[in-house]
């Protein structure tokens, strides 16, 4: 089966699949599903832990070995396999496929991963551990749901904060999970349980936020001008390069210029999925696409071709004003003069 972090807790009560695989890129989100799978574990007889680490010369025949070798400490076990790329190869699919279809009965197999793409999720091996056990996929938490997330984790931690705290804190802490269960583990402790409003917040935690490209892309397609100009602080302040910035913009208007103007929703939806775009995304390109026509779209694009070259030093400008200018003409909303990109 395949079940979501929050699932999860709700499965376990029921009892301990034989096979779980926790996919995905976000720290925080995979140690405490990890975690719980293992205290459920230790709850139904795993005494004994094996810890394996498959990289690229771990001999999967080690594994038949390990699952079929009997425990020296307990009834049951759990073997946990840490596999940073996500991929096994053809080896280690093979004997993942050949394990699942006949697990040992006496142990728990767990198989923590990075972040599988499309043809990973599809792979026969993750197939057949879903088919066998739970597939739990872990995706980044989104920005909109970011401050309900903090809420709910500030409340579990006996907190009692006002909805413009979590708020707050989600903006400070943007894009890193972990900082944010710091953050509030402090504000327990100094606070305790008395009603937290967004004044202690901001008065008590630093700003944690780490940004990237591709959320400033994200803000600019959304139209929010103001996450826009926090974004471009953040990748300023933590010093990321403008052609950086340069590049990922360029790459999105060069999508949206080539495939804005489709006569139909079909012809569009056909063009984003030859674009490679995944599915998740399409409505946030689309909701950019209806904001200008193709004609904008084009000179948005030869505007960036000009920052890119006030970036190399060929033109004369500042290139984080001209990249603000962009990214909020990309978002449809009018120039706003910010004193922190001055």
């Amino acid at each position: 089966m395949k079940l979501t972090v929050e699932q999860l807790p709700r499965h376990l009560e029921r009892g301990v699949a034989p096979v779980y695989l926790i996919a995905g890129d976000e720290p925080l989100l995979v140690q405490e599903a990890a975690d719980l799978i293992r205290a459920a574990a230790r709850t139904s007889g795993c005494q004994e832990r094996v810890v394996i680490s498959a990289d690229g010369n771990y001999d999967w025949a080690s594994l038949t070995h390990a699952s079929a070798s009997l425990s020296l400490f307990s009834a049951r076990r759990l073997i946990e396999v840490r596999l940073p790329s996500g991929k096994p190869g053809q080896q280690g699919a093979a004997a993942l496929v050949d394990y699942v279809t006949r697990p040992a009965v006496d142990t728990v197999l767990l198989i923590v991963c990075g972040k599988l793409d499309s043809g990973g999720r599809n792979a026969k091996w993750v197939q057949a551990i879903a088919a066998a056990g739970v597939f739990l996929p872990v995706w980044p938490i989104e920005p909109g749901q970011l401050p309900q997330w903090i809420h709910r984790r500030m409340q579990a931690a006996g907190l009692n904060p006002t909805p413009e705290a979590a708020q707050v804190l989600a903006e400070r802490i943007e894009g890193n999970p972990l900082a944010a269960v710091q953050e509030i583990e402090k504000l327990r402790l100094q606070y305790g349980a008395g009603k937290l409003d967004a004044d202690t917040v901001i008065d008590a935690v630093a700003s944690s936020a780490r940004y990237d490209v591709y959320k400033l892309v994200d803000a600019a397609l959304a139209g929010d001008a103001l996450r826009v100009i926090r974004i471009l602080d953040g990748l300023r302040g933590e010093g990321t390069e403008a052609v950086l910035v340069v590049w990922a913009l360029a790459r999105e208007l060069r999508l949206l210029a080539g495939v804005a103007g489709r006569p139909s929703a079909g012809a569009l939806d056909q063009a984003l999925v030859t674009a490679g775009v995944w599915e998740k995304r399409r409505p946030l390109v689309k909701q950019a696409l209806a904001r200008h026509d193709m004609a904008r779209w084009r000179r948005l694009l030869q505007d960036v071709a000009t920052i890119d070259r006030v970036v190399k030093g060929a033109a004369v400008g500042n290139a984080w004003d001209e990249l603000l200018q962009l990214a909020l003409n990309i978002a449809g909303k009018p120039v706003i003069h910010h004193a922190a990109l001055a």
